[in-house]
């Protein structure tokens, strides 16, 4: 337990992390003068580093363990959490975004190589759930919580707090963590190795398109463009703004928990990926046709988005069922890379798609609804493809 709790921790603010610029957005495209395609792309950076550093976490996890690994690689969280309360601009927010990507990028494989280790596939599935689920409490501090701190304190200053509990976090990890037994074949391993053996899993090709969209229409939605949105299109202030990023926290946090019974309920974890992530597009489809017209149709739809499309631990243990021991950490990091992966290159995308529309004057609403149509159409295509997919044996 005080294990589970200390990576918890650590999690919490990775969740946070990855979340909080809906809710700064404004403040920082005024203060470090940028335009959306910018805003993307300070957003989509924490992403794109966080996915190539998981090819170093993946041999780190395997060579090291994960003690060393999370409590070294959070140290670049910490610094850059400190660079961006104190950037002047772009630049300055970009190379902020990457350290902290960089030291969040072990923290949940981490985790996950400890469950993996330990637990055979449907406690994996229930701890990673329940490690999702609690997490994102750092997606709720991330909307109204921090709405509020930044308007008393200044985002400057309460992005600072944070770089202070991160550095606790560091702490708290390395000083309560222990190490599984290391295996024979990781002894050996090099940075490289095995990673070559997990992409020639045949088994894996089905599910890696519906691995780089799945996750990342939402978190985009929840860590990008839910903000916006309701500003531009529905005329929400501040304060209202957190509290619809809120709400979809919130559901974020109960879905990710709900999924692991959902998986036990159906005996395996692929029906409940694909059940999830069907419902999910079918959602986005909804907010393009009628959430743009009503704000609590809007609110009622990336709510359910947000408890829907927590598919991420159920996914994952779908994805272990088919990885040697020896294979584990390189295993689920490969499988992260494409999920975060995913994540940055649709905020990056977004944001360009974004601002070529306010470009040619297109009206918010318009903008919005096509990007959610979008949304819904390619996560409805990547499930489809995820049905040929073999469902693997699961061991009980």
């Amino acid at each position: 337990m005080p294990a589970f709790l200390a990576l918890l921790f650590a999690y919490v603010l990775s969740q946070f992390y990855r979340a909080f610029l809906a809710v700064v957005a404004s403040d920082l495209s005024r203060d470090l003068g940028l335009g959306p395609a910018e805003l993307g792309m300070v957003s989509a950076v924490w992403f794109v580093a966080f996915a190539f550093a998981q090819f170093p976490v993946g041999w780190a996890l395997d060579r090291f363990g994960p003690r060393r690994t999370i409590a070294g690689f959070m140290t670049a969280a910490v610094a850059g959490a400190g660079l961006l309360s104190l950037a002047m601009g772009y630049a300055g927010a970009l190379a902020a975004m990457a350290l902290i990507g960089v030291g969040c990028a072990p923290v949940l494989m981490g985790s996950m190589y400890l469950f993996g280790r330990i637990y055979p596939a449907h406690r994996f599935t229930m701890l990673s759930s329940l490690m999702l689920g609690l997490a994102a409490a750092g997606n709720l501090l991330g909307a109204t919580p921090l709405a509020l701190a930044a308007e008393a304190l200044g985002w400057r200053t309460a992005i600072a707090g944070i770089a202070a509990i991160t550095a606790l976090a560091v702490a708290v990890v390395f000083a309560v963590i222990r190490d599984p037994p290391m295996l024979a074949a990781e002894a050996r391993a090099s940075a490289m190795a095995g990673l070559a053996d997990v992409a020639a899993i045949r088994s894996l090709w089905p599910m890696l398109p519906l691995t780089f969209v799945g996750y990342a229409v939402v978190i985009s939605t929840r860590a990008l463009w839910i903000g916006p949105f309701f500003g531009e299109v529905h005329g929400f202030d501040a304060t209202a703004r957190g509290n619809a990023a809120l709400a979809m926290a919130a559901a974020m946090a109960v879905g990710a928990l709900a999924y692991g019974p959902m998986e036990r309920l159906l005996g395996h974890p692929k029906p409940a990926v694909l059940i999830g992530s069907i419902a999910t597009a079918a959602c986005f489809l909804g907010v393009g046709v009628w959430g743009v017209r009503d704000a609590t149709v809007s609110i009622l739809l990336l709510t359910a988005i947000g408890f829907l499309g927590m598919t991420y631990a159920v996914f994952m243990s779908h994805a272990c069922l088919f990885f040697s021991p020896a294979l584990l950490g390189r295993g689920v990091t490969f499988m992260n890379f494409s999920f975060i992966g995913g994540a940055g290159v649709a905020q990056w995308l977004s944001g360009l798609f974004v601002e070529a529309a306010q470009r040619a004057g297109e009206p918010p609403s318009v903008t919005f609804g096509r990007l959610f149509l979008i949304f819904g159409a390619v996560l409805l295509a990547a499930a489809a493809v995820y049905a040929a997919a073999p469902r693997g044996i699961l061991r009980r």
